[in-house]
């Protein structure tokens, strides 16, 4: 079992529907108007709630920034390969036809839409060695739009607790997808998505880039960058224009900057159309 901290992050995870719920804990002298949603949806889900004292929530969580709840209950699932293949495969592939479990992105956070015929977009991370900076990529990611976030299964070795708390509900909404290996990009592309490489020096920027199709944007950490076996795999590379002696960004304003625009690009596509 795993515990969950904070307002944001349990009444994310109620909606998600992902997770099995042993029990809510809310300290005896929290403000009921501020968790009234949480306790709401709670009991609607037949999620028992134990009232406790402001100790026994402190010992439990990580500091005392829990706002009065923590949720005891089962780890969020990840996505398997053949789950994350099936995903896309909804999309219809470069096609984009009609979807089911996708999300719109349409620049509603954390909305998963039926019949969304956006096409797959997709990102990979390498080299993500901060938890806190794996959940604020994650809420960029929920809030621009990216339908799934791959993380290699060897690299996954974060607190969940630390991952969620910047998500801000993200951590949540967002499926995530742990691939073992190479295999399932290529699967990916044999189904019509291009994986696009974010590196530094690349002579094509972004800005030059057609991110209106299926795509996976791959970012890698400041310290290794993408790793060997996925730059192989490229369909294409792309850097971030800069200026002066910045040559790198971090890894979660890097993906931020790159999400955004192919966001952008996607509702400029769909104006025309």
């Amino acid at each position: 079992m795993e515990h969950l901290e904070g307002r944001q992050s349990v009444l994310a995870a109620l909606r998600a529907c992902q997770r099995r719920f042993q029990v809510i804990l809310i300290r005896h002298d929290a403000h009921r108007e501020k968790l009234g949603d949480v306790i709401e949806l709670a009991e609607k889900r037949g999620v028992p709630i134990r009232y406790v004292e402001g100790a026994e929530l402190d010992a439990l969580a990580h500091g005392a920034t829990h706002g009065g709840v923590v949720a005891i209950c089962t780890a969020k699932p990840r996505l398997t390969p053949a789950e994350l293949v099936a995903l896309v495969d909804q999309t219809g592939g470069a096609a984009g036809t009609q979807a089911t479990g996708l999300r719109e992105a349409s620049g509603t956070s954390g909305t998963h839409a039926a019949g969304s015929r956006e096409p797959a977009l997709l990102l990979l991370l390498e080299g993500v060695d901060d938890a806190r900076n794996l959940g604020f990529t994650l809420r960029s990611a929920d809030a621009l739009g990216v339908h799934a976030v791959l993380i290699k299964k060897h690299l996954w070795d974060f607190d969940p607790v630390e991952v969620a708390r910047p998500a801000s509900g993200a951590y949540e909404r967002l499926p995530l997808a742990q691939i073992e290996d190479v295999d399932v990009l290529r699967q990916l592309q044999r189904r019509g998505v291009r994986l696009l490489g974010c590196i530094a020096g690349a002579k094509r920027s972004l800005y030059e880039t057609d991110l209106t199709g299926p795509v996976i944007l791959a970012i890698g950490g400041e310290k290794r960058g993408l790793s060997g076996a996925v730059r192989a795999l490229c369909d294409q590379f792309l850097s971030i224009p800069t200026r002066g002696e910045a040559s790198s960004l971090s890894l979660s304003h890097a993906a931020s900057i790159v999400m955004a625009e192919a966001l952008r690009q996607r509702r400029a596509r769909r104006s025309f159309e």
